[in-house]
């Protein structure tokens, strides 16, 4: 009989227990978890094509809040380690408050709409779905408590001494998780368990009551938290029950209150204007209530003293632990906050959390930050935040959201070599070689020997394994010559199918006539980089030397990379070698490498795809001096292509939808582009930002502005400018100009 989850329970904290244990341990070494700045975002929206206004300055400012990219796990190791090289402090004990809505083990798979406009004039807008993050477990309960065990224990190391946390859950894993919570924070620490009536009563469940309720688990570090109570307004009929009286020369309303004193008072025993004191005494000091009679505070009759409660002065009902006067987000026109993110939190929720548990400056955090209501509250409560998620569309759409508050200036920020981590925590593999040749068979390439592959990152592809055309080069700015770019629209074949052993795709034959020597066959070099490097020129012009060296050589060689340096198109494209292909490795694929099973259900299933990357170019960008210390900057963007459609996660009828907006529009797949006029090579510092949605530029909610026209303080010589595309899919292009 399998046991039961209360007798697994102690397992889970005591492996998780561990794990915290080895995390905590690492903090203090040299391979201490980072975060890299991808963007510094100074909100600067384009509000009609042609931005005349003054950009934000940057200022050497000790705080900037965070939008953080990647998982939970890392992205609080790394808060945690701090970063003494960028100045960037440890965050342990810093935090005064914690919001997490993180998944509720609901079995389900979510999913967020992107909408692209018709390819005619006449069309409708098109929509398609792609998938936004999953709320499914392997194991269950017992994996979603694996999970969450060793992120609540970092969250309690980030909390201060007056901070709290608010978990929000429903009644999937709810009470399992509040035992876990009991364990890490205290007992003595449960404040409250806050029911939220999120939705009215629907009429889909026929065989048991409706759900209509979420719960949130309230928790403090300490016994000197934060608080501030919360009141809602009085009921209208309270108000006309209670304050039935009005003031005569002001016209306010008020009810009277009794001045006796509930519990015996001697030395409020005194006589006040004639009037006796009640039997346990005034509730008042004689002075006290002389003062109250001199503001008209008192109201006499025959034998008593009441005090005057006014209306306008009441602070309402105190929150109780029973919210029922939020109402869920209900969708797009119906909701004015709905941005189209399923699980979005409406703001009055975060709200009435973060007035009661933080002060002004304090530091706020949420670590599933979803559609980003946490921290668009916090900032504009006066909070310091940061934010992180796993899942790209969240990150999308927090971005704008913030940029379209004319949030203060913000990181956006990554786990430095994310895969390289992901690598490191991995209990499958214990060598980079190890991992190279899971992803070559993977990809359908057999791998060399190790004596003629010492690293083992090597492996081929027979010349009739490859049953379609080679993928058309990366695009450059000149035309398209035979065999050369693609022009705007122009389709591309797949990328190569994935491969299996045994299946007929290639057999383990001797190597003898693999190369373009003798007897070859003209076969494919394929080459698996490091998850702890960035694939950059170097790999390249090492990858272009064993093409022609290795073994006689090869009529091409494929380079199968993790993360790229961020200038890599402009590279492939100097380059210019069409026997040369770049593919990127799923990055979520060490995620989904958990066992050897997990390997071969992958390896049977065929499903893994190797996406090419995406390329941006610029039509043309142009400064014009504007006065003696101003200079007048345009950048045109010219076309972005999608080199792997194929690989994204959509199904067949979405994929031709996509095909036909990429032949017809290209550049309606942008989500989000912005500009850094000056780029110094290592810091992106986004100055000016367009995106779908910003109908203040052009009023196309579908479609960016593609020309950008603003000011940039005059300089002397040449001017680097950097430009930055995330398309709908949450693909990130980058080019880089000098004018």
């Amino acid at each position: 009989m399998p046991e039961s989850l209360i007798e697994q329970l102690p397992k889970i904290v005591a492996e998780g227990k561990k794990e915290v244990e080895k995390i905590l341990e690492r903090l203090s070494g040299s391979n201490r978890l980072t975060l890299q700045t991808n963007e510094y975002v100074l909100p600067s929206k384009d509000k009609s094509g042609l931005f005349r206004g003054q950009l934000k300055q940057i200022t050497d400012q000790e705080w900037h809040n965070r939008l953080i990219y990647g998982d939970n796990l890392l992205v609080m190791q790394a808060l945690l380690a701090g970063d003494p090289e960028t100045g960037l402090p440890s965050m342990r004990g810093k935090i005064d408050l914690i919001y997490i809505d993180p998944p509720f083990d609901s079995k389900a798979d979510y999913r967020t709409k992107i909408t692209l406009p018709g390819t005619t004039i006449e069309q409708k807008p098109t929509v398609l779905e792609q998938f936004a993050y999953s709320d499914t477990w392997k194991d269950g309960t017992v994996s979603y408590l694996q999970m969450i065990y060793p992120r609540l224990v970092l969250m309690r190391e980030l909390l201060s001494e007056q901070g709290s946390i608010y978990v929000h859950l429903d009644w999937h894993v709810g009470h399992y998780v509040k035992v876990l919570m009991d364990e890490i924070f205290g007992k003595e620490n449960f404040v409250n368990e806050i029911v939220w009536k999120r939705s009215d009563s629907h009429s889909d469940t026929k065989d048991k009551y409706a759900f209509v309720k979420d719960t949130i688990f309230f928790y403090t570090k300490g016994i000197s938290n934060i608080w501030n109570p919360q009141y809602t307004p009085l009921p209208q009929k309270t108000a006309d029950n209670w304050y039935k009286h009005v003031d005569a020369d002001t016209g306010r309303r008020y009810n009277l209150a009794d001045c006796s004193s509930p519990n015996p008072r001697p030395n409020m025993m005194y006589e006040y204007k004639g009037i006796k004191h009640p039997p346990n005494g005034w509730r008042y000091s004689l002075e006290k209530m002389k003062e109250l009679d001199e503001a008209g505070r008192l109201y006499f009759t025959e034998k008593n003293i009441k005090y005057k409660r006014y209306l306008d002065e009441s602070k309402g009902v105190l929150v109780s632990d029973l919210w029922v006067d939020i109402s869920q987000i209900r969708g797009y026109g119906v909701s004015i906050e709905s941005i189209f993110y399923d699980t979005q939190k409406p703001e009055a929720l975060l709200e009435r959390i973060i007035q009661a548990s933080s002060n002004e400056n304090s530091i706020v955090a949420d670590f599933c930050s979803g559609s980003g209501t946490t921290g668009a509250v916090a900032e504009r409560l006066n909070r310091r935040w940061i934010m992180s998620d796993i899942g790209k569309p969240a990150i999308m759409i927090t971005r704008k959201r913030l940029i379209d508050q004319e949030a203060n200036p913000f990181l956006y920020q990554s786990i430095g070599d994310y895969q390289k981590e992901a690598f490191a925590s991995s209990r499958m593999f214990r060598r980079v070689g190890d991992l190279a040749q899971v992803v070559l068979n993977l990809y359908g390439a057999l791998p060399f020997p190790e004596e003629q592959n010492p690293n083992r990152n090597l492996g081929y592809i027979r010349r009739n394994r490859l049953s379609h055309p080679p993928l058309n080069p990366l695009p450059s700015r000149e035309g398209n010559k035979e065999g050369g770019p693609l022009n705007k629209g122009q389709k591309v074949a797949p990328a190569p199918l994935t491969g299996r052993a045994g299946e007929g795709y290639f057999s383990p034959s001797p190597l003898e006539g693999e190369g373009r020597g003798e007897g070859g066959c003209g076969g494919t070099l394929v080459m698996v980089d490091s998850p702890s490097k960035l694939t950059g020129y170097a790999t390249l012009k090492k990858a272009q030397e064993l093409r022609e060296s290795f073994l006689g050589g090869w009529n091409k060689v494929v380079v199968l990379g993790w993360n790229f340096v961020f200038d890599i198109a402009t590279i492939i494209r100097n380059l210019n070698d069409d026997k040369l292909e770049v593919l990127v490795i799923p990055p979520d694929l060490l995620d989904k490498l958990k066992s050897k099973s997990s390997y071969e259900s992958l390896l049977k299933s065929g499903k893994i795809r190797f996406s090419s990357l995406q390329y941006l170019s610029i039509k043309k960008s142009t400064v014009k001096s504007y006065s003696s210390d101003v200079d007048e900057l345009m950048v045109e963007l010219d076309n972005y292509i999608l080199l792997s459609p194929e690989a994204l996660p959509l199904d067949d009828a979405n994929k031709d939808k996509l095909q036909d907006i990429i032949a017809k529009d290209p550049l309606a797949l942008i989500e989000y582009w912005s500009i850094d006029p000056d780029f110094d090579g290592e810091t992106f510092r986004s100055k000016w930002q367009d995106y779908r949605g910003n109908v203040e530029s052009d009023a196309d909610p579908f479609r960016v502005v593609k020309t950008a026209t603003f000011f940039v303080p005059a300089v002397n010589g040449k001017r680097k400018i950097c430009v930055k595309a995330v398309d709908v899919f949450g693909f990130e292009s980058v080019v880089v100009e000098e004018v």
